[in-house]
């Protein structure tokens, strides 16, 4: 459910979702978008939250974490033929049932 708040949102940006859940051996990339009016490739890391147990949006994503979403966007360009301009990995989170909308809280650039 998080995941589609976050596709929703970043095509309201007027972002191109070239990608959702892709796999490799190592790990999972959420969602693969291209901002077109920067010419960036976006890789979006989606987090939900239905409370405050496992911390607020500065702890959903670790040093470790964006060390490991940095590998999978390499494997991921590696596959590719097109080119960008620029390369970043963004965090969205969703918080659920604190409020009768969800919350969407959207960090750029974090790694």
């Amino acid at each position: 459910m998080g995941e589609q708040f976050a596709v929703d949102h970043v095509q309201q940006l007027g972002w191109r979702v070239l990608a959702r859940n892709w796999r490799c051996r190592y790990g999972e990339l959420d969602v693969i978008a291209v901002d077109d009016t920067a010419h960036a490739v976006v890789f979006v890391e989606v987090k939900t939250r239905t409370g405050e147990q496992f911390g607020g949006v500065e702890q959903a994503v670790t040093p470790a974490k964006v060390r490991r979403l940095r590998r999978l966007a390499g494997l991921w360009l590696a596959q590719q033929r097109g080119s960008w301009s620029s390369v970043r990995i963004d965090v969205i989170t969703i918080r659920i049932g604190r409020c009768r909308t969800p919350e969407l809280t959207h960090i750029q650039g974090v790694g």
